[in-house]
């Protein structure tokens, strides 16, 4: 017996119907991107496995724990696959120069990324995100416009109990000053610390402050905060970034624990965080990166960015109840059926000559009875069936049979095919009077998907 292969452990299928509930997630997040004057732009799901050493650091869970990293069998050289997107993204534009030729970027991707985590609900091992970044921009105005945009996704989707919260990590000096108060601090109480901690103590102390350990919950809390070690620009950004979310209504809480888990960041780091998803709360995190174009062999250029994880989203969106009301129906418009060769030849004329304009049309494959055929016509959802026979095909005509209203069963020729499926469908006397392609198109100028 052939043993069934299953997918990797963590790594999810995504069945055609919840397949069509990303597709509009995609298409509503692609639309709100472009409002923002943020351009697409897409890197390799496998890139050299030192660009992620370098980028997010060597005493990082991710690069220590969970990376799938391999070598080459062609050549020997050590590859992974992407843990997450910045560095990828970071590493593009300076290859191609996008910053220095074309000036600031704004800049966002959408697809998986992997990770070798212990699966639980809404983490996986290959997961996906959509992430944003903003090459070439210095102020603390790029910083708001970031948080603002997330404020107004979570509208669209109607999510209404995300909350903000906000730390600056300010410059790598002041960290430094900061790290060494820290250290101090940490060696007097080192006999409270866990393993993970005592490990980290000398190598990354900013992570121990991010612990989700109930008994370091005390420590962590009197701990010497970062923000007594700011300096007068770090302070500024940092004050003049609250003023402008202040100003836009963008509520915050400022969280002197939050240090994110990336050695990259620098001065302003945000979470978005829900306690609708147990202890996976954060929906969405990010904040600047001034450092990290240069750490990668690039000019020193400011940037900023975040990104969201599209399984957390999707769950707080069906929790919301709004799926139902944005997700397009998968239903086509017309279901064909047919029997006997020359009926089979109208049928597909037929199916090519509605689709050529506007409507969608799923052409009965496989044969079988009409009865059988009918039965799957009506389990379609199409509200129109087109019943093809021999005779039909006789004389160039088709059978229009409507199957979510009252009219009856009749025969009209293949020319006018188009008109009377959209009086049948759409109650329009003509096809003149209404083109599904034309409602598509006023759908998308709207934003409805």
């Amino acid at each position: 017996m052939i043993q069934t292969l299953q997918a990797v452990r963590g790594m999810k299928d995504i069945l055609p119907e919840e397949a069509e509930i990303w597709e509009s997630f995609e298409g509503i997040t692609r639309d709100w991107l472009k409002s923002y004057g943020y351009r697409p732009i897409r890197m390799p799901i496998v890139e050299p496995e030192p660009l992620f050493h370098r980028a997010i650091g060597e005493v990082t869970d991710i690069v220590e724990k969970e990376m799938y990293a391999f070598e080459d069998a062609l050549n020997g050289e050590r590859l992974a696959l992407r843990p997450e997107g910045t560095a990828g993204c970071v590493r593009a534009a300076i290859q191609h120069n996008l910053v220095a030729s074309g000036g600031p970027q704004r800049l966002y991707y959408q697809g998986p990324m992997f990770r070798h985590e212990r699966p639980q609900n809404g983490r996986y091992r290959q997961f996906h995100q959509i992430g944003v970044e903003a090459l070439g921009f210095a102020g603390p105005d790029i910083d708001a416009e970031l948080i603002v945009m997330n404020a107004r996704l979570w509208e669209q989707f109607g999510f209404t109990d995300i909350k903000l919260e906000l730390n600056s990590l300010g410059s790598a000096e002041e960290r430094t000053r900061h790290r060494a108060a820290l250290i101090a601090y940490l060696e007097s109480n080192r006999n409270k610390l866990d393993e993970d901690a005592q490990r980290r103590l000398h190598t990354n102390p900013l992570r121990i402050l991010d612990t989700k350990n109930p008994d370091m919950q005390e420590i962590a809390e009197a701990a010497p905060k970062l923000a007594d070690y700011l300096g007068e620009d770090s302070r500024a950004h940092f004050e003049a970034l609250q003023a402008l979310l202040v100003d836009a209504g963008i509520a915050f809480r400022i969280n002197h624990r939050l240090v994110r888990g990336l050695d990259y960041y620098n001065r302003t780091v945000f979470e978005w965080v829900s306690d609708r998803l147990g202890a996976q709360g954060t929906v969405c995190a990010g904040g600047r990166y001034d450092g990290l174009v240069e750490q990668l062999g690039g000019k020193p250029t400011p940037a900023a960015g975040f990104a969201m994880g599209a399984e957390r989203l999707l769950a707080l969106w069906r929790e919301s109840g709004e799926v139902e009301y944005a997700v397009e129906q998968s239903a086509p418009d017309i279901y064909v059926t047919h029997q006997g060769k020359h009926a089979q030849h109208l049928a597909f004329r037929a199916a090519e000559a509605l689709r050529d304009t506007g409507f969608d049309v799923l052409l009965h494959c496989g044969g079988g009875s009409f009865k059988s055929q009918m039965k799957k016509a009506d389990a379609s959802g199409a509200p129109l069936a087109l019943v093809i026979g021999e005779d039909e095909a006789a004389a160039d005509e088709i059978g229009i049979k409507p199957l979510r209203s009252s009219g009856k069963q009749h025969r009209v020729s293949f020319q006018a095919l188009p008109e009377a499926a959209a009086k049948v469908i759409y109650g329009a006397e003509t096809q003149q009077d209404y083109d599904p392609r034309e409602e598509n198109r006023q759908g998308a100028e709207n934003g409805s998907v």
